[in-house]
């Protein structure tokens, strides 16, 4: 039997991250996420493109030493899958070898979720499962939870934010609280600058060990907004960013990890790490250092940054990795 640390790392230092076969703009996410835009280019080129922003990534990310396992293809697969590289979406894991299992908004995306493949790809870099669960049911089509990108975690205090849209049901919020045992949900409702919910809530906020960044403005209630923010500043630093950083940088899509040397690192797309303010910048650097990397064509089309490219890995690791190319 495996022995689970009681003291555990908040900050991942492996991440799973899907290659882009099939990238391209997705018309069943575009019906509510304001992020996506219609490529200019041939498909072949925008896929090209995303091929290339993604291989950057990962070597940006392995060079600052962060294990990254590549989850590839499958020959088995035959829905495209334009969102794929988003894996954040459908799967997250926890420090007791647990995987969770979430039901997915649009067809196209139920067909990314490939548990077996995930479970071989970490038990092959020696990474312990004890089991896999569901958030709802498999086939769950209406009570939507979209992992975490629909839900923005504290890791250290236990305590889950999450704005509701249709990708972020309040039952099953309530669900996922209550299976997983986390100590406090905060929801809460959002709009942005066209007054449509925030499709995501890891696009308007971010917590890391002791800073939270936060896009506030797009909190609709006050007192919601009040809440928020006091439950936050109690433990962290607040970072607050506005609607135009959000809309047009993704700057609230960001996620802090460790380095296998300790180090804390703040990973973001480029074009976030330019929509920061240089004294917000100052800040975040108090925190670990910033990883920008190049992704305009996947955050463009995609309708996803950086943070949505990456999902931790909390399994433990008991033996030698040998790390996907």
């Amino acid at each position: 039997m495996v022995e689970v640390p009681l003291n555990q790392a908040r900050l991942a230092d492996t991440i799973l991250m899907v290659r882009p076969f099939d990238f391209d703009f997705n018309e069943e996410t575009g019906r509510d996420n304001e992020f996506q835009n219609r490529p200019l280019a041939d498909l072949n080129n925008v896929n090209a493109q995303a091929m290339t922003e993604f291989e950057n990534m990962v070597a940006r990310l392995r060079a600052e030493g962060i294990r990254v396992l590549v989850l590839e293809k499958s020959t088995a697969q035959w829905i495209k899958t334009p969102d794929a590289v988003f894996p954040n979406n459908w799967f997250s894991t926890e420090h007791d070898g647990t995987i969770v299992a979430y039901p997915m908004l649009a067809e196209n995306r139920r067909a990314e979720r490939r548990f077996e493949d995930v479970e071989k790809l970490l038990e092959d870099n020696g990474f312990y499962i004890r089991n896999l669960i569901n958030v709802g049911r498999f086939t769950e089509k209406e009570y939507i939870l979209e992992g975490t990108g629909s839900m923005v975690i504290d890791h250290g205090n236990e305590v889950v934010y999450a704005a509701e849209s249709q990708r972020c049901h309040p039952r099953q919020f309530r669900n996922f609280i209550n299976l997983r045992g986390y100590r406090e949900g905060v929801l809460f409702k959002t709009a942005s600058s066209n007054g449509l919910p925030v499709y995501h809530t890891n696009v308007m906020m971010s917590i890391g060990e002791a800073f939270a960044v936060i896009c506030s403005e797009s909190i609709v209630d006050p007192i919601q907004r009040h809440l928020v923010c006091d439950r936050l500043a109690q433990t962290h630093e607040l970072i607050d960013i506005s609607l135009y950083q959000m809309e047009r940088h993704f700057c609230g899509n960001i996620l802090q990890l460790r380095s296998g040397l300790g180090q804390n690192l703040i990973v973001m797309s480029q074009n976030a790490f330019d929509g920061f303010t240089d004294i917000q910048k100052t800040r975040l650097e108090q925190h670990g250092k910033l990883v920008p990397v190049k992704i305009d064509t996947i955050e463009t089309v995609g309708g996803g940054s950086a943070r949505c490219m990456m999902a931790e890995i909390f399994s433990p690791f008991i033996g030698e990795s040998q790390i996907a190319s």
